[in-house]
């Protein structure tokens, strides 16, 4: 996918053949579309490079989160995540038509749906952090949510609720596996756990690590004064990045380790030098 010349495709949706009515007159194309929303109705569903199931994963979407779709062809769905922008092609029976509007998110590192509320019974889907819900009724310590099953209320929380600290939500990843371009705790990358990890704190995050470091905070003076680094600092090389738990560890998703770690800064430098060069940027989000 060529990045060199025109806006970025990972988060443009256009091709030669078909594009987004909204980038008329900024790219080129045969035919310019409005595309049609529709909402996961599956766990956790992978968005791909190319319309093969075999293809590789770029990013991840979630229940609950929309899809808007340009195109659909040989069961794959062309389009955009509401969520962050990227474009891709997702499994088409993955996606449900006519999206309800989210009352509630998964506040948890993970939850199950139940088919009654009722915790034996099963089976139970699991869920993800950040995954979105309507909330329809209630009974005793579970929710019910809209196209059925049942979530125990309290790992949930308001859309507009949101915590202080996203390194707290980082933190409670320790351990999770590594998988480039996962996005929740039974697999996730490192700007995937910047980006879950923020979204919980209400701050919206573009997806890969180059988009997070154009964007997000406020780019520490150079040349890098490492003392004086702080708890929420995000620490980027090319290709990577971590977020600092206090003044000398970081807290990371390391394709070295394959796991979510927690190490000091100075030893993981040293090592990912070997690979991905120097620091590039510190960036200092906004103290809440």
């Amino acid at each position: 996918m060529s990045r060199a010349t025109g806006p970025d495709r990972r988060i443009n949706p256009y091709r030669d053949d078909i594009a987004a009515a909204y980038l008329r007159g900024e790219v080129k194309s045969d035919r310019f579309v409005d595309g049609e929303d529709r909402q996961v109705k599956l766990p956790c569903v992978p968005l791909l490079q190319r319309p093969d199931a075999d293809a590789p994963m770029d990013t991840q979407l979630l229940f609950g989160e929309n899809f808007r779709v340009y195109e659909e062809r040989g069961g794959f769905a062309w389009g955009q995540s509401a969520h962050d922008d990227y474009v891709g092609y997702v499994d088409a029976k993955a996606l449900a038509p006519h999206p309800y509007k989210p009352s509630h998110v998964v506040a948890a590192l993970r939850t199950f749906v139940y088919p009654r509320a009722d915790l034996k019974s099963r089976p139970a889907t699991p869920l993800a952090l950040n995954a979105k819900v309507k909330v329809v009724g209630a009974k005793g310590d579970f929710s019910e949510i809209e196209r059925g099953g049942w979530i125990f209320t309290a790992h949930l929380a308001p859309v507009d609720a949101f915590v202080r600290d996203f390194v707290s939500v980082a933190e409670e990843h320790l351990g999770a596996p590594y998988l480039w371009g996962g996005r929740e705790s039974t697999g996730v990358d490192c700007s995937g756990l910047v980006q879950a990890s923020l979204e919980r704190a209400g701050i919206s995050s573009l997806r890969d690590t180059d988009m997070q470091e154009a964007t997000l905070g406020e780019r520490l003076p150079e040349p890098i004064d490492f003392t004086t680094l702080a708890r929420g600092d995000l620490v980027f090389w090319k290709g990577h990045v971590g977020i600092m738990v206090d003044a000398e560890r970081m807290i990371h998703a390391s394709g070295f380790q394959m796991r979510v770690v927690i190490e000091r800064l100075d030893i993981a430098m040293a090592r990912i030098s070997r690979t991905a060069g120097h620091v590039t940027t510190i960036r200092r989000l906004p103290r809440r």
